[in-house]
């Protein structure tokens, strides 16, 4: 009789042969490729909704997820089963969500029993797309200094400021928000978690164009919003506990797809362009060389990554060491897009025209100098890593 383990390893392989669409099976190449879910979803095509919808029925986009909230219900060793027969058959995640990677776990610990049958259905789901509110334009990397106000109306809560960098906020329907309710207390007390509807009148939105020419991030502004007294999640007061433990799913996330994302290896992509010999080994010696140390550096990341998630399913705390993976993911993702620009050449700093890939090169290596900034910066994850992970003395 087979072990239950190899039991359900069988039957989730034959599932995902039998329902994942041979489109979903291809490397994501462009932002269309993600689903990202939400009221207004626009599918690249349909084998990407009925991907979504098969995985959402079995509560797979979320396998570990209770499911009386639209999870799978899994245990860790069957969540961990079902994504490497994912990726043995290169498939793509049917949902990309700060819903599921962020506020997801904070509801799960935090919300009340209200907001949990409320919100992380949908989530599961990808009906609703979630925003980040957290920094502003003089609160990034000290955020316990924000100024957005909050103001206890009786039936409702009444906000206004603004927030910065919002990821997709000009896509967004929801926002997990931090706001101040308590402004006579220390910055770090009187900061409370708000969710609202980023349709509520007030609410507005202005995209920033990075100098890639990109424009995932918003300037958002809150002008006397009206949000129901119900919306506070946990207690008024005591949201900055919420943001930690959030900030650790998100710093998890950053370093995970900064680090180890389902791409071509730098030294996939040197072969084709650069060419080989004939044994296979690529003709650039001094370039094979920087490709092997970033391969096996980036392969390390990956085991480490693993050990960590399986620490962290087995119920240890690995709250600060979320730190430590966004910094070393968002550093691996800047060495391979400047090992991407040596392969490239002169090639790789055309912007358009023949030739240019519509400057795709050059915008993901302009764009990967931010990687050290978002999520908190380089030199506060330092911080943290020498003061909470290495417990190294003050100087």
């Amino acid at each position: 009789m087979a072990e239950p383990l190899e039991e359900f390893r069988g039957e989730t392989r034959a599932w995902l042969e039998a329902n994942c669409p041979a489109e979903m099976r291809e490397r994501v190449l462009e932002e269309a490729d993600v689903c990202w879910g939400g009221r207004n979803v626009r599918f690249k095509n349909a084998a990407q909704r009925l991907w979504l919808e098969r995985m959402a029925a079995r509560g797979w986009t979320v396998p570990e997820w209770p499911k009386e909230y639209g999870g799978g219900g899994l245990s860790p060793e069957d969540a961990k089963i079902l994504a490497e027969e994912m990726r043995r058959i290169h498939a793509r995640p049917p949902l990309s969500s700060f819903g599921i990677w962020m506020l997801g776990p904070a509801l799960l610990k935090y919300g009340s029993e209200a907001q949990k049958a409320e919100h992380l259905p949908k989530i599961a789901r990808g009906e609703i797309r979630w925003c980040q509110g957290y920094s502003e334009p003089g609160a990034g990397s000290d955020l316990a200094a924000l100024k957005t106000k909050a103001e206890d109306k009786g039936d409702h809560w009444l906000v206004n400021g603004s927030k910065i960098w919002t990821s997709y906020a000009d896509q967004a329907d929801w926002i997990f928000c931090l706001v101040r309710t308590e402004p006579d207390a220390s910055k770090h007390e009187g900061i409370s978690f708000l969710l609202f509807d980023m349709a509520s009148e007030g609410v507005s939105t202005s995209p920033i164009k990075l100098i890639s020419g990109y424009s995932p991030f918003c300037q958002t502004f809150f002008d006397n919003v009206k949000v129901p007294k119900d919306n506070l999640v946990g207690a008024r007061g005591k949201g900055w506990s919420i943001a930690k433990y959030l900030l650790t799913h998100e710093r998890s996330s950053i370093g995970a797809d900064f680090g180890t994302g389902g791409r071509d290896t730098a030294a996939q992509v040197a072969k084709k362009r650069v060419g080989t010999r004939a044994d296979g080994t690529l003709a650039d010696e001094g370039l094979r060389v920087d490709l092997a140390r970033h391969d096996i550096d980036t392969l390390c990341f990956a085991l480490t990554m693993e050990r960590v998630k399986d620490e962290a399913k087995a119920g240890q705390d690995i709250g600060h060491l979320s730190s430590m993976l966004k910094h070393v993911g968002s550093e691996l993702n800047k060495s391979r897009q400047e090992l991407l620009m040596s392969v490239f050449g002169s090639d790789g700093l055309l912007w358009d025209g023949e030739g240019a890939h519509d400057g795709d090169m050059a915008k993901a290596w302009l764009r990967s100098r931010a990687n050290s900034i978002e999520g908190g910066t380089a030199e506060v994850q330092l911080g943290i890593i020498a003061k909470r992970v290495l417990a190294l003395p003050d100087a």
